[in-house]
């Protein structure tokens, strides 16, 4: 039961995840020309793409690495790689994500970092910055002892979670004050929910049904990697099932 429940879970997430990002590109696509690497408003585009693909879909398949039930036999150090690459994928598409809307702002002439979204995205981006730094230094490299690595894993756990929080935060206010912006001087306004407001609220509703599934399969004491020579209730059914 516990293997199905596991599975279950992690099949729903990445098929949310995979929507997610589809939809998010359509919605680009459809409502808003699509894509171009010009600087105009086609740039801007990939902007939302990118921050839903690497700040919240593959920052959390970054995060439930050590869920899989096969990383709990054999050598940790392939996991914490592929932990630290994963991350570091997810890092990149969200300075990419950076980089569209800043040539954009400059192409433009617009004034950047005035947004309570924009403000949201920077302390998440440098958060993130932080994070991965830290990480790499004090759990992939091998100098560390194994007393500060103790000391440190809660803190890191924890502001892995407020990353993840803050991203999904950004996004959403993202697609509202994109939608804003969009609809301002439609002749559909906002407030008549008119078809691009309906799909990108609802777009908006499946990042959140996504960050919340992540949060649970996180927060599940026995798909968590269990320390050396303990084991939950649960935890044995997931390693019989491999």
């Amino acid at each position: 039961m516990a293997v199905g429940w596991f599975y279950l879970s992690f099949y729903a997430l990445s098929l949310l995840g995979l929507m997610c990002v589809i939809l998010t590109v359509y919605w680009m696509q459809l409502w808003h020309g699509g894509f171009a690497w010009d600087g105009t408003s086609l740039m801007f585009n990939y902007h939302p793409v990118f921050m839903v693909a690497g700040s919240v879909v593959v920052y959390s398949a970054a995060s439930l690495v050590y869920r899989l039930p096969q990383s709990w036999v054999g050598p940790k150090l392939p996991w914490k790689i592929g932990h630290a690459v994963l991350h570091l994928l997810a890092f990149i598409l969200t300075v990419l994500g950076l980089v569209v809307v800043f040539q954009f702002h400059n192409h433009e002439n617009t004034v950047s970092l005035y947004s309570l979204h924009s403000w949201l995205g920077i302390v998440t981006v440098f958060l993130f910055a932080c994070q991965w730094f830290l990480g790499f230094v004090v759990f992939l490299l091998p100098w560390v002892s194994v007393w500060l690595r103790s000391l440190l894993k809660p803190i890191h756990v924890f502001f892995g979670a407020i990353i993840l929080f803050l991203s999904i935060a950004s996004v959403i206010s993202g697609i509202n004050e994109k939608l804003f912006f969009s609809l301002n001087n439609n002749t559909q306004p906002y407030s008549s929910l008119p078809s691009e407001a309906v799909f990108a609220n609802s777009t908006g509703m499946l990042v959140v049904a996504f960050g919340v599934l992540v949060l649970y399969i996180l927060l599940v004491s026995s798909w968590k990697r269990p320390e050396p020579g303990i084991l939950s209730e649960g935890q044995p059914l997931l390693c019989d099932g491999e």
